[in-house]
């Protein structure tokens, strides 16, 4: 859509991507250009806060919380190029239109892109929620106004998990560790997974058996001749499964009315029951209808991505950005499952072309959400356009992720706009009477699909592996009543009770949207942050609690219950809503959540409390901080109490005997105590520390063992678990285990070789003693300041003089590696044009534009990172500045002799109690008075 005559507009998104597809549906006269993201934010540090308001109290959190809650915005540094770009460019147009994304976010970026560059000139908010150029021209044509409380909703969010993490977090630092975070939603997700891995530790298995029969009918009419039946009952009484068990004891559920079989049991009945006659003694039918699923919403596309793909939440949003910002798929962050009218006739369309007409039902199928606290008005994911590309069409376009995704949302975007899938279902119950005389009821079920209908297209997968296809079909032999079959095979089978299973990110995000936690545009952060923060780690797809993560939530469980309840999270979302939806203050709701009182706004229990500021600090002195670092395990055969320290170093295990002597803790330390010590291996998930494996760590990796007194002294060897490793000791000699050796198998005499070292070689023809060893980069020999190094570890208690010498006669090698290619050439940085690579360094992979270079963060990959966030990366490395140089160790001062006499030291202590309080009225008469908080709703500064 050409711009009118001699008029120029400016266009601003927020991803080049982006820009680059618009400026392609937009004719002269239209300049596209991106802000990348947000442009402004709270200040991130100190550092961030200008100087003329460092001094305020405020400044710390950024928000005036005296002053109707004004936030302090300041441009970040990396987007500071970009601003005087567009600046520049707004002074060259005649009017701007704002295309940021239409949600809370997009248009809060809207918002502070006017607020930042000041425009002279008319500016318009343009909508859409696809990139064509038919949606393009339309949004260009119906501008629309900024909705001022949809920004006001993000813009108490965006406080409100300010006020929340910088008020909480430094009790974590007080009490749990330095530099970890407390968030509102990410403190409510390691809850979650937390309290799933506390169920997997006090889960007890309980062994369970059954009989499957391999039946057979004499004169097969359709369908196979056998099938399989499973004992259900033995005399009337149902056959115990597995959730007739107690969780937590093993034991059958008081008044389950069950028959426990065990092992002895289930092979005599079966032995009782061979030859014996079965007979059919009651055949249900049933229609089988099943509907097609909805389109997807944000969280349905994760959770399916994540099953048939194995893609994380991050990835997953990745490459639905992309496939968006290029004009393939609608808008990727929503809640409504609504397919527009045009979208409807498009699937319809499309079913009667790949389908037939049989497939399409006579009326369009209209989907409800059924998302708690669902706020978005976009469409469901879907194809873009008004005639769906096939994922043929577009296969030679795409990557093969990008492709994947694509054809995923293709297919359910077609399958549920196609018929039910049709058939019958059949239940059997088939009966033998035993030698003994015990009536054993059998049961089989069976499947039939006479028409898949939307099954064609796609099939939804399950979180449970082991869960049948809802295309799969099991036929049975056309039975009747009174049927008489035979028993071909009866096999005693044994079950295993299972503990819950852990989260995935796919499930937790399911949880997350059912509790009405979280938004579309922040699950795929939130599984992100509880990552990098370490207090969730991934194996393969599941997600495991770390130690931290226990002592984290105990604490706030404990002290400050209400700020990870579940329904207290879900209502601040509800409070959101309806400050979006102009129902509601922002500065009440925040008001209530921060000082408390009946302000009508708010989580209630918070304002009756005090608020959140009072919350946090009233009762700090009460924490303990040992207490809430230690996770009890359980009490061992000798009595004595096993728990989880975690500590400065990292997580341990501690026995004593209750009621022993416990020296105290300082906060977020190790803290003293009696009792044995062993270090938890990294990667020992918490439910893994069974009593078994506890044992094994104290007596091999842990603790202390004596391996036998040294022959030459007499002294113990002692085999120990230190901060680096196990290690032997005797007396004074230490020595680390090699890297060869394991605590589990290592012997008297390995251990004696170890406390040889370092050993002496021999002595030079220049008197120097030459030396063998072990270092950090490996075993070596030395002769004064020269080192070479050994081929293998074994050569430290092998190598002769004149090989010694040998080596240290040779010149140091100084071969230099080639210069390994890279992982990935990612192109041009759209800041700063620069070519773009990941390089495989020291410390694992890291992206470089040459000059600066930027380490993957945990759980990114050289594959999915895409070229934005590189960009964004290098420009955080960069506006950091180089890493600030150690200084030095200040040279201690010579101590003072003993014989320093009384009357000098009385004299000293006098004249420092002078100066203490010469300097502490100065202090007084220097402090300036408070400075009048600002009153503008807004403090911007670039």
């Amino acid at each position: 859509m050409p711009s009118k005559a001699g008029t120029t507009r400016l266009v601003i998104v927020e991803s080049p991507a982006k820009a680059k597809t618009i400026s392609g549906y937009l004719g002269p006269g239209y300049v596209v250009e991106a802000s990348f993201g947000h442009v402004r934010d709270l200040p991130r540090n100190a550092a961030d806060v200008p100087a003329k308001y460092k001094g305020e109290p405020w400044a710390r959190l950024g928000v005036d919380v005296d002053n109707g809650f004004h936030a302090l915005y300041v441009v970040s540094a990396d987007r500071r190029q970009q601003i005087s770009k567009l600046v520049k460019l707004a002074k060259e147009v005649d009017e701007i239109f704002l295309a940021t994304d239409e949600d809370r976010e997009g248009e809060a970026i809207a918002w502070h892109l006017v607020e930042t560059l000041k425009p002279k000139v008319p500016v318009k908010r343009m909508v859409f929620h696809e990139i064509t150029k038919p949606a393009i021209q339309a949004a260009v044509a119906n501008p629309r106004e900024i909705d001022r409380d949809l920004v006001d909703a993000q813009e108490a969010r965006r406080i409100l998990d300010r006020l929340y993490g910088y008020e909480v977090s430094p009790v974590l630092w007080k009490k749990v560790m330095p530099k970890l975070s407390a968030g509102r939603v990410q403190s409510v997700a390691t809850r979650i997974v937390v309290e799933r891995e506390r169920q997997r530790m006090a889960f007890r298995t309980a062994e369970y058996w059954d009989i499957l029969a391999t039946l057979a009918v004499a004169r097969a009419g359709e369908g196979p001749r056998n099938f399989n039946a499973t004992l259900v009952a033995l005399n009337g009484d149902r056959i115990a499964t597995g959730k007739d068990f107690e969780p937590t004891t093993g034991r059958v559920r008081a008044g389950a009315g069950v028959v426990h079989l065990d092992e002895g049991g289930a092979r005599g009945l079966a032995a009782r029951l061979a030859g014996r006659p079965f007979t059919v003694t009651r055949v249900e039918e049933k229609p089988y209808r099943r509907r097609p699923y909805a389109p997807f919403i944000t969280s349905t596309l994760q959770q399916e991505a994540a099953r048939k793909m194995r893609f994380s939440s991050q990835q997953t949003m990745r490459t639905a950005q992309r496939l968006y910002e290029n004009g393939y798929i609608t808008y990727m962050r929503t809640d409504s499952v609504n397919l527009s009218e045009t979208a409807i006739a498009a699937a319809r369309r499309q079913i009667v072309e790949l389908y037939g007409e049989r497939s399409v039902p006579p009326e369009p199928r209209r989907y409800t959400g059924k998302v708690k606290n669902a706020q978005e008005a976009h469409e469901a994911i879907r194809p873009a356009g008004d005639n769906f590309r096939t994922p043929g069409e577009v296969a030679k376009e795409l990557s093969a992720e990008e492709f994947k995704l694509y054809e995923l949302i293709w297919r359910r975007t077609i399958a549920s706009q196609m018929t039910d899938a049709v058939g019958s279902s059949v239940s059997v119950r088939i009966r033998a009477v035993s030698s003994a005389q015990e009536e054993a009821d059998f049961g089989a079920t069976g499947k039939t699909i006479t028409d898949p209908g939307f099954l064609r297209a796609y099939v939804e997968s399950s979180d449970d592996e082991n869960a049948e296809a809802e295309d799969a079909e099991r036929r049975l032999p056309t039975l009747v009543k009174d049927q008489p079959l035979t028993a071909d095979e009866l096999n005693a089978q044994g079950h295993h009770t299972q503990p819950p299973s852990r989260y995935t990110e796919a499930s937790l995000v399911k949880a997350l949207e059912e509790l009405g936690i979280g938004r579309p545009s922040t699950y795929a952060s939130i599984m992100q942050t509880i990552q990098d923060r370490g207090y969730v780690v991934k194996r393969g797809q599941a997600m495991i609690p770390s130690f931290l993560a226990f002592a984290v939530i105990g604490l706030l469980e404990r002290h400050y219950p209400r700020l990870i309840d579940y329904d207290f999270t879900a209502s601040m979302e509800n409070e959101l809503d309806e400050i979006a939806g102009g129902d509601h203050a922002a500065v009440d709701f925040l008001t209530a959540f921060y000082f408390g009182g009946a302000t009508g706004a708010g989580d209630q229990d918070i304002a009756r409390s005090g608020g959140l500021k009072k919350l946090v600090t009233e009762n700090l002195n009460e924490i303990d901080a040992r207490s809430v670092n230690s996770i009890p395990l359980f009490t061992d055969d000798e009595g004595r109490e096993v728990v989880v320290r975690v500590g400065r170093y990292g997580p341990y295990l501690q026995r004593a005997v209750p009621g022993e002597q416990q020296a105290p803790a300082a906060e977020g330390e190790e803290g003293g105590g009696q009792g044995d010590r062993a270090p938890i291996p990294e990667g020992l998930a918490p439910d893994e520390l069974t009593p078994e494996k506890v044992h094994e760590l104290f007596l091999g990796g842990g603790g202390e063992r004596k391996l036998g007194d040294d022959p030459a002294t007499g002294e113990p060897i002692l085999l120990k678990s230190g901060r680096y490793g196990p290690y032997v000791a005797s007396g004074e000699r230490k020595s680390s285990l090699l890297r060869s050796q394991s605590p589990d198998s290592l012997t008297f005499d390995e251990a004696l070789k170890l406390l040889s070292l370092p050993r002496l070689v021999g002595v030079a023809p220049d008197g120097a003693e030459v030396l063998a060893n072990n270092g950090r980069y490996g075993p070596y020999v030395k002769q004064g300041d020269e080192f070479r190094s050994l081929d293998s570890e074994e050569k430290m208690f092998t190598v002769t003089l004149d090989e010694a010498l040998a080596l240290l006669a040779a010149p140091k090698a100084r071969q230099r590696r080639a210069a390994a290619p890279p992982l990935r050439e990612m192109g041009v940085d759209p800041l700063t044009e620069k070519p773009l690579v990941i390089k495989d360094g020291r410390f694992g992979p890291y992206v470089t534009d040459g000059e600066t270079n930027a380490s993957l963060r945990r759980g990114q990959t050289p594959e999915a990172l895409s070229i934005e966030e590189a960009s964004e990366m290098l420009a955080e490395k960069r506006a950091k500045g180089p890493a600030p140089k150690k200084k030095a160790a200040a040279k201690k001062a010579p101590a003072k002799k003993a014989a320093a006499t009384k009357k000098t030291a009385a004299a000293t202590k006098s004249t420092a109690a002078k100066k203490a309080t010469t300097a502490k009225a100065t202090t007084a008469k220097r402090a300036p008075a408070k400075k009048a908080a600002p009153k503008k709703a807004t403090t911007s500064t670039d």
